[in-house]
């Protein structure tokens, strides 16, 4: 029960599609039916996950690794399970990274050239990343490839990165899960929502700041003694002195 905080941060993680769910819908054909999906989606990413788990744990008990695929006994099985499921991530990166090449392109480039403004509309630092054949440059794809690159290094040579999403999930995942949706909620909503809508909402903010802290905490813990990290504890002897 110790690592349930970190494990609460990576589930909590995974679910954290915010960033990209405004570029999904805008490009979706039929963007009535965005509620729709959206719901299925989560219900079938729910069950599969609690399933995955549940199937782990029945398994390997309490010698379930962080990384299960470590768990498997044969290394023929393992690396065909590591194959798909690399196979899985290479077919899911490229939406929330869509979506952050689009908010990076959007905030530091200049939008597609016009004739009144043939190197880009808007006043951002640097110029577009189009051409006048609505292509993408050279350069511009090149940027691209290195901020693929640039996730895929963090992601292989940080060590013990289950624990790090569980840092990380801890943080935004709770606050961009929980807390801001209620809070804009009520920001945006606040003269329409009956009273017992109000207290609702604060007491999902409240869970959310809780899980969030305490899981910090349990996270930053567990990096610590992982990597060996001494803290700067005062030292009795010196304080005595």
């Amino acid at each position: 029960m110790g690592t349930f905080p970190i494990t609460l941060g990576i589930v909590v993680f995974s679910y954290t599609s915010q960033i990209f769910l405004p570029t999904l819908e805008g490009n979706m054909q039929n963007p009535d039916e965005f509620e729709e999906m959206l719901k299925w989606s989560h219900i079938a990413a729910g069950l599969s996950k609690a399933l995955f788990a549940l199937i782990g744990f029945l398994t390997f008990g309490e010698e379930t690794q962080d990384v299960i695929t470590n768990n498997l006994p044969t290394r023929g099985f393992r690396g065909l399970v590591n194959l798909t499921l690399v196979t899985k991530a290479l077919l899911s990166y490229p939406l929330p990274y869509f979506a952050a090449a689009s908010l990076i392109e959007s905030a530091l480039f200049r939008g597609r050239p016009t004739e009144k403004r043939p190197d880009g509309e808007g006043d951002q630092p640097f110029p577009t990343c189009w051409g006048r054949d609505n292509e993408l440059r050279v350069w511009a794809v090149t940027l691209r490839v290195l901020l693929v690159l640039l996730t895929m290094f963090m992601a292989v040579s940080i060590p013990h990165f289950v624990l790090l999403m569980g840092l990380i999930g801890n943080f935004t995942g709770t606050m961009l899960s929980f807390v801001w949706p209620c809070y804009f909620h009520m920001k945006l909503k606040w003269h329409t929502l009956d009273i017992r809508h109000i207290a609702w909402e604060v007491f999902i903010i409240c869970c959310g700041v809780l899980c969030g802290v305490i899981g910090i905490i349990t996270s930053f813990t567990a990096l610590v003694e992982t990597y060996h990290i001494p803290l700067p504890y005062p030292d009795p002897n010196a304080m005595q002195g």
